[in-house]
């Protein structure tokens, strides 16, 4: 009776197991992401003031993302490669399509309406510029000559542009990004890598030319947010006294002030961080950024086990695309890098970015389960 009970509890995660690996599921993955989504709705409760209509709507949210992850993990990763000029060709398209006709919300023209809904290209190009980016450096031999290297940056910075002239600054951080993960996974110098970096720098004068004014402002609230407590830095200030009165051990769930009494703003989206670590403290932060960097060692696990060019550097373009999403977010909530409107993965109040989030998954399970391609 006893061996029977104990049967009994090994088969049942045994079958469970069985059925995610038939959808083509990485198991440590899914429960990363499965953990992170469920901290999500629970600290999205206290920041969304216990609103029970934002927690189901951003529910429906994270469960059509999830179909969507486990529907290109079906897919064979050879039509990625086969398709990825195409996808990237019809991307840049529709973000030229937006800079003509596209929808202007909260002063950026970021969105094109086809009357049964509305939807933002850039988030298409997260995908497909590393996608573009890889498929073209697979076909030669690493690390990239001068040749590939001046190309691919032709790539990246094509669409980066673009989505800078909406303007959305974060989404062409992310964008640039993915396709610079490209080229840092391709074996680029760390002695070229610094000279593009020196290069940004001595364009400075010239890029803080073109910036929009509000911009500009953020740039210098960065630099000096305590100029203006009660306007453009009030943000920042109010986020800091967030983080900083949760202490080590937090004030508990449901107990931000900060948030209860509205004195942090968008504090369900791009500052959701400043409640966790109001309600959470010190250790609950370590517990999440432990959570991340596990999803992120597991993902550069997949790259690392590829047995093709454009697998590896896919795989490890999404890995750290997700390492930029966090670092941004939480630079710029505990006010070390400019605020520029990224949210935190997974976490934040939203769907385009969980969807376009969880879609990379997807690919990373279709390049681990199917390990290899024609």
């Amino acid at each position: 009776m006893r061996s029977e009970t104990r049967h009994e509890q090994f088969e049942v995660p045994s079958v469970l197991g069985n059925f995610l690996r038939k959808l083509h599921i990485d198991i440590p993955l899914f429960l990363g992401l499965i953990l992170t989504s469920t901290l999500s709705m629970i600290i999205l409760y206290s920041a969304g003031s216990q609103d029970m209509d934002v927690l189901t709507r951003q529910v429906s949210r994270v469960g059509l993302a999830f179909g969507l992850m486990i529907v290109l993990a079906h897919v064979d990763p050879y039509q990625f490669k086969r398709y990825a000029t195409i996808l990237f060709g019809i991307g840049i398209i529709l973000l030229f399509a937006v800079l003509i006709m596209g929808r202007i919300s909260m002063g950026a023209q970021r969105w094109l309406d086809l009357g049964v809904f509305r939807f933002q290209p850039s988030e298409m190009i997260k995908l497909t510029t590393p996608m573009m980016v890889a498929w073209y450096l697979a076909e030669y031999s690493m690390p990239p000559k001068a040749k590939q290297l001046l190309i691919a940056s032709i790539l990246i910075l094509l669409p980066t542009l673009l989505i800078a002239k909406q303007p959305d600054l974060g989404t062409a951080l992310l964008v640039a990004s993915s396709g610079a993960g490209v080229l840092f996974f391709a074996g680029l110098s760390w002695w070229i890598m610094l000279g593009i970096v020196a290069f940004i720098g001595a364009l400075t004068p010239i890029i803080w030319h073109f910036l929009h004014g509000y911009q500009r402002d953020r740039v210098l609230t960065f630099l000096n947010p305590e100029a203006d407590p009660l306007g453009r830095g009030y943000h920042i200030i109010q986020s800091k006294i967030a983080i900083g009165s949760g202490g080590v051990y937090g004030k508990g769930w449901l107990g931000s002030t900060q948030s209860e009494l509205e004195f942090l703003p968008e504090s369900s989206t791009d500052f959701i961080f400043a409640v966790f670590a109001e309600e959470f403290g010190l250790l609950g932060c370590l517990g999440l950024l432990t959570l991340y960097l596990l999803i992120i060692a597991r993902c550069l696990y997949i790259a690392s086990q590829t047995q093709d060019t454009f697998s590896r550097l896919l795989a490890s373009s999404l890995a750290f695309t997700f390492f930029v999403y966090v670092f941004v977010n939480i630079g710029m909530v505990i006010g070390v890098l400019p605020v520029v409107g990224v949210p935190l993965p997974l976490i934040s109040y939203g769907g385009t970015s969980i969807v376009t989030l969880l879609s990379g998954f997807g690919i990373l399970m279709s390049i681990h389960t199917h390990k290899k391609f024609r």
